[in-house]
């Protein structure tokens, strides 16, 4: 995962280790899993969750990082997409 500051909201990239480097397309949409986006760094679960919980912006990829996300109710598994079969799910968080 990577997290980084961008204008005010902090960023969660996360993907499932396997998926880091590879490319995948379905029709016209395509997703590259660059780890210079989606980061090298490997993290606990207990780390994971509590950064998906610190972020304002997150973009997940993968069955593990987008599963995790929707079992702490952060993602709807209505609003994932299965780009190749690999699911695909991004959230944004209000912060008052």
């Amino acid at each position: 995962m990577k997290m980084i500051s961008v204008r005010g909201e902090i960023l969660l990239s996360a993907a499932d280790q396997n998926l880091i480097g590879k490319e995948f397309r379905d029709g016209r949409v395509h997703i590259l899993v660059d780890p210079e986006f989606y980061g090298k760094t490997r993290v606990s679960k207990k780390t994971y969750v509590s950064s998906l919980r610190m972020c304002s912006i997150a973009n997940l990829v993968g069955k593990e990082a987008v599963g995790v996300a929707v079992d702490e109710g952060l993602v709807d598994p209505g609003n994932i997409i299965t780009i190749s079969g690999v699911p695909h799910a991004q959230f944004a968080s209000m912060i008052s």
